[in-house]
């Protein structure tokens, strides 16, 4: 019988590449993870992977049963989510929820509000955590649910081991002073000017660089910070101009002006394939879309 747990360190090291990275991820040592994916390869009765010096290759075994085992961890998903749902009590345990800072300032506080209301036996946790780091966490079962967001002129690739339920289609704004005089192309008539963008490698960074370009210019960056209140209480004190999603721009402060692009931020609602009927997943949908459908009518 093949060892569920083994069975997620094989995927593992099929996503991470190598057994420091697994055993970084699960706070083991190296050792403990080559020693469990032995055992494994024992249990399957043939070679899973080729060992020369400190690198690992998946035979073509390996490969087969990583197809299979995301199979599997898919299916134990589901009964756990099954089980759930015909439990006689009502929702109770731990929720793990990854969130980025808007979203939590924004569309949380109701959810969380309405799920305790309603479920009050659910232990609600939340982690401000960048999307970036929302799949990882997800697979590792560090989280149950975790918002995640693209853009539609730099979209991401999906994850195939998570599922996710849109949640929010929002306005990027052009972010000025108030007094920069505004003419007929926003982007264009700021291409000269200083800006103030996230941290390179960020995905707000890559988004900003390829709005500009696409205007014809490259941005001439003069601070780089990637909490949105920060950043428009820098271009209120005209030192720049930058891109903020709607989530970001609901309450700017005095002195900014928010002019709407084309562009677009998508939002997402992201768990574990096969965890989307687990009861308190579900109840934390519903009650997400319940609170973002109510900010939407707030904001007209």
């Amino acid at each position: 019988m093949l060892d569920v747990r083994r069975l997620r360190l094989l995927c593992d090291l099929s996503r991470l590449g190598t057994i420091a990275a697994v055993a970084q991820v699960h706070t083991y040592t190296p050792s403990a993870v080559s020693q469990q994916l032995s055992v494994l390869e024992r249990e399957a009765g043939v070679a899973l992977l080729e060992r020369t010096g400190r690198r690992v290759t998946f035979t073509a075994a390996g490969k087969v049963l990583v197809q299979h085992a995301e199979t599997v961890l898919a299916a134990l998903e589901q009964t756990t989510a099954a089980l759930a749902a015909v439990a006689a009590t009502g929702l109770s345990g731990p929720l793990r929820i990854g969130a980025f800072p808007t979203a939590v300032r924004t569309l949380l506080p109701a959810a969380l509000v309405d799920l305790g209301r309603r479920h009050p036996g659910l232990e609600l946790m939340v982690t401000e955590c960048d999307p970036v780091a929302v799949p990882a966490a997800l697979r590792e079962r560090r989280l149950d649910v975790g918002l995640l967001h693209d853009y539609d002129i730099v979209p991401v690739q999906a994850d195939p081991r998570l599922e996710a339920v849109p949640l929010l289609d929002e306005t990027v704004f052009l972010a000025i002073p108030d007094t920069t005089p505004a003419g007929g192309d926003a982007l264009r008539d700021v291409q000269d000017a200083a800006w103030v963008l996230a941290s390179p490698g960020t995905l707000c960074h890559t988004v900003t660089l390829h709005v500009c370009r696409t205007a014809g210019f490259t941005p001439r960056a003069r601070h780089h910070a990637d909490d949105f209140a920060t950043v428009l209480a820098l271009v209120a004190a005209g030192q720049g101009v930058s891109l903020v999603p709607q989530l970001a721009a609901t309450q700017p402060p005095a002195g900014v002006r928010l002019i709407p692009l084309a562009t677009r931020r998508r939002t997402r609602i992201a768990y574990r394939r096969g965890a989307a009927t687990h009861p308190a997943v579900a109840a934390f949908i519903s009650a997400l879309h319940d609170s973002t459908a109510s900010w939407r009518r707030s904001r007209g």
